[in-house]
């Protein structure tokens, strides 16, 4: 979990629009294509812990706060 704190913001980023759900009823949907109402229920009941906790957590604030034009420019 340290590790990702320390890497710069950018390399975050890549991995919102690179990463895929490992499981769930979104499994292998991309981090940044997940549903809001399903971050939603994530910071209601907990997020993850570790780097997936963190990502996820990172994009629920980005959408919340309407910045996923961020994100735009990385994704493919």
């Amino acid at each position: 979990m340290q590790q990702i704190v320390n890497q710069p913001d950018s390399q975050l980023l890549l991995l919102l629009v690179t990463m895929r759900m490992p499981f769930g009823k979104y499994k292998n949907t991309i981090l940044c294509d997940l549903p809001v109402f399903y971050l939603e229920w994530f910071q209601r009941k907990g997020f993850p812990d570790g780097k997936l906790g963190i990502l996820l957590q990172t994009m629920y604030e980005i959408k919340l706060n309407g910045l996923e034009g961020l994100l735009k420019p990385l994704k493919k």
